[in-house]
């Protein structure tokens, strides 16, 4: 199935700091990305991230997850995102596994970024448990989002080898350096219509 997205404009979901979306709106306020940021929502109302993006006078929305159903907060998520005419969502660090109502609101039109190479190391500290594997090299993926977690069809990899020194903030903080420039690459490639999805592989069409 080729993946064609309808426009090139993004929602980025975040729940912290948010240096990937920095990253990508650096990007796009290049010209080396060419999309459009037509929203920026998150679940936690003091997030990094949001600020952020309100300081840099982006369309923000802070729709609360606390006290509610899985169901229920997706659905308004989903609402913000279909108000702004979203075709690609973008996961930055989001806290929260997306379930059926989200999913299958936009198939195969969500991507997320993990600090490892995935299908190794899947879930939270990916660092630390490449560390405590004694891995040589780790790295991060791009992936499509579906209802397995951190399972998803590979859009993009980056390696990261695994020095004898590291610890698990040091290794992060070389893996976010990858991060910050394959996602951006990824989403060119989603936007472009290049993807195409062949059981769980992607393909890349010129």
């Amino acid at each position: 199935m080729r993946v064609r997205p309808a426009n090139r404009r993004l929602g980025i979901l975040l729940s912290g700091r948010g240096s990937n979306f920095e990253a990508i709106a650096d990007r796009i306020a290049s010209g080396s990305l060419q999309a459009q940021i037509a929203i920026v929502i998150s679940n936690i109302e003091t997030a990094p991230g949001l600020e952020r993006a309100r300081a840099s006078g982006l369309t923000t929305a802070f729709i609360p997850s606390r006290g509610k159903a899985r169901d229920e907060f997706e659905a308004e998520v989903v609402g913000v995102l279909k108000q702004h005419d979203v075709s690609l969502v973008v996961l930055a660090g989001f806290m929260r596994i997306l379930g059926a109502t989200f999913i299958e609101s936009f198939p195969y039109g969500i991507l997320n970024i993990h600090p490892s190479l995935l299908p190794a190391f899947h879930g939270m500290d990916a660092q630390k448990q490449a560390l405590d594997h004694g891995v040589r090299f780790s790295g991060c993926t791009v992936h499509f989002v579906d209802q397995s977690l951190d399972g998803g069809p590979i859009v993009a990899q980056a390696a990261v080898p695994v020095m004898v020194s590291d610890t698990a903030d040091s290794l992060s903080a070389r893996i976010l350096k990858e991060e910050h420039r394959i996602y951006s690459e990824a989403i060119e490639l989603v936007l472009a219509g290049r993807c195409e999805i062949e059981g769980r592989r992607v393909l890349i069409h010129e």
